[in-house]
């Protein structure tokens, strides 16, 4: 990723709430006689662990693929990201350009307990059901915990703790208040590049310079 401290993504509290908001990581490894792997899962964050540490499993064939927890492993956690046209610019020249908040966090991957790995299950589905009016968990029933234990076996669990990180998040903080007002209401406004939840993100990163 291109160094810009202007658009540094440092602060592992701010990489906690992009992983939080974003959970949809893609995990990619370099295995030796295979190249580069990657894979799609979601993952949760360790909320008592110091630093940043993350939950998540992949399936069995992804186990081997990956060579699971025999090297390091990169995960790319996307938030919010968008064409910007230059005709939302308020003054002067411009060119097109796109919005984006990335993080890139390694670690070696720790390979958890079927225990472990079932219990980390149903915190992912415990987080993700939470916000609907009847949440489905894992065991709401002895039927559905007798088949999610049945699925549990076909997945790996694992702990990703970050020994490095490197976060970007260009929100058009080196543009004047006035043209980041104007590219956020662009973004709230129908159309092909209508996208809220930048705008939305554009108006937090910059709230200093928006009041």
């Amino acid at each position: 990723m291109r160094d810009n401290p202007s658009y540094a993504l440092n602060d592992p509290e701010a990489i906690r709430d992009l992983v939080r908001s974003n959970p949809w990581c893609t995990f990619i490894s370099q295995v030796e006689g295979r190249g580069l792997v990657a894979s799609h899962y979601p993952v949760v964050l360790d909320e008592d662990a110091d630093g940043i540490v993350l939950f998540s499993h992949v399936g069995r064939p992804d186990e081997a693929k990956h060579e699971l927890g025999q090297h390091e492993m990169l995960a790319i956690v996307q938030g919010p990201h968008g064409y910007i046209s230059p005709g939302w610019y308020t003054s002067g020249p411009g060119v097109p350009t796109w919005n984006f908040a990335v993080a890139h966090l390694w670690g070696t991957p720790e390979i958890l307990s079927d225990a472990e790995n079932m219990a980390v299950l149903d915190r992912l589905v415990k987080h993700f059901e939470a916000p609907l009016p009847e949440p489905r968990l894992l065991h709401a029933s002895r039927e559905n915990s007798e088949y999610a234990h049945r699925i549990v076996r076909g997945t790996v669990g694992f702990r990703l703790r970050v020994t490095r990180v490197e976060g970007k998040e260009k929100m058009s903080q080196d543009k004047a208040p006035e043209t980041i007002r104007s590219i956020a209401d662009q973004l709230e406004r129908p159309g092909p590049y209508a996208n809220p939840p930048l705008a939305e993100r554009m108006r937090w990163v910059n709230t200093g310079m928006l009041d």
